[in-house]
C-alpha cells in the first residue's frame, strides 16, 4: 500500500511539474519604437497569431485557447497602432512585419508558426519575404499581396470609394489602399510550407487566393465552404481546427 501511495505521489509531482510551465499572461514589449501589447498563452512549440486591419489579439482569442489546449506556446500580438497600443499617424505592412520580426528576436523564439489573417497575413508573408528562414510554416486567411487586383472592383470601391487622394483617407484605410506590394519574386524567396486560406464568399478574388498559393514553392490554397472573409475565424473554432490539422500535416 505505502509503494502504491508513493508511485501516485510521484506521479502527482509530475503532473504538476508538467502545468507548472503552462503560461497564461498579458504584457507590453518595446520594439522599433513602438510599445506593442500582447497576449501569452500554454507551452510547446511557438505560434504567432496576427489580427486583421483595425483589430486586435481578442479578435483571435478562439484559435488561441484551441492552440494552447493543443500543447503550443501561442503569442497573440496587437499590431502598431491597433489593439491596446496607441494609434499612429502612418502606418506600412513592412513595418509591422519588421515588429514581429524584433518581437521574435526579443523573446528568443525559435522559427515559430505564424498564422495571420487578412492584415496579418500580409505581414506574415512579408516577415518571411524579408528575412527568410524566421518561420517555420505560415498560414494565412484573406491574405492579398496588392489589393488593387485582389479584390472584386465594386467592392473595392465600396470600400475605398472613388476619390483618388488618399491623404484623406484613415491612415490603416490609407494602407490597405496602397499596399501591399509583393511580388512574385518577394513569394518565391518563402520556402517555408504556406497553407493560403479564404472563405468561398471571400471579399478577396478566389482567383489571386491561388496565384499567391502558386506562387509560393510549397503553398496550398484553402477554400472554406460558406465562409466569408472571417466567419471562420471570429470566435469561430473553425479555423483553430484547421491549424492543428495543418501544423499536425507538417509535423509541427
Amino acid at each position: 500500500m505505502m509503494r502504491a501511495k508513493t508511485i501516485l505521489a510521484a506521479m502527482a509531482a509530475l503532473a504538476l511539474a508538467g502545468c507548472s510551465s503552462y503560461q497564461s499572461y498579458t504584457d507590453t514589449i518595446e520594439v522599433n519604437g513602438q510599445r506593442l501589447f500582447y497576449a501569452a498563452e500554454g507551452k510547446g512549440k511557438p505560434v504567432i497569431l496576427i489580427h486583421g486591419n483595425g483589430g486586435s489579439h481578442n479578435d483571435l482569442e478562439t484559435a488561441q485557447r484551441q492552440l494552447a489546449q493543443a500543447g503550443y506556446m501561442v503569442y497573440a500580438l496587437d499590431s502598431r497602432g491597433q489593439g491596446a497600443n496607441p494609434p499612429l499617424p502612418e502606418y506600412h505592412y513592412d513595418d509591422m512585419a519588421e515588429d514581429v520580426l524584433a518581437f521574435i528576436k526579443a523573446k528568443g523564439i525559435e522559427k515559430p508558426a505564424v498564422y495571420g489573417w487578412s492584415d496579418g497575413g500580409n505581414i506574415a508573408l512579408s516577415l518571411e519575404s524579408r528575412h527568410p528562414g524566421t518561420c517555420s510554416l505560415i498560414v494565412t486567411s484573406g491574405a492579398n499581396i496588392t489589393a488593387q487586383n485582389a479584390i472584386d472592383p465594386k467592392v473595392f470601391t465600396d470600400i475605398f470609394g472613388t476619390h483618388e487622394n488618399t491623404d484623406s483617407m484613415p491612415p490603416l484605410v490609407k494602407m490597405m489602399y496602397l499596399e501591399p506590394n509583393l511580388t512574385r519574386a518577394d513569394m518565391r524567396r518563402i520556402l517555408v510550407p504556406v497553407l493560403v486560406c479564404a472563405g468561398e464568399h471571400d471579399l478577396i478574388l478566389p482567383e489571386h487566393t491561388r496565384l499567391i498559393a502558386k506562387y509560393l514553392p510549397h503553398g496550398e490554397a484553402l477554400f472554406i465552404p460558406g465562409g466569408d472573409h472571417g466567419s471562420y475565424i471570429w470566435h469561430n473554432p473553425k479555423m483553430g481546427e484547421i491549424l492543428i490539422d495543418y501544423f499536425k500535416k507538417c509535423k509541427y
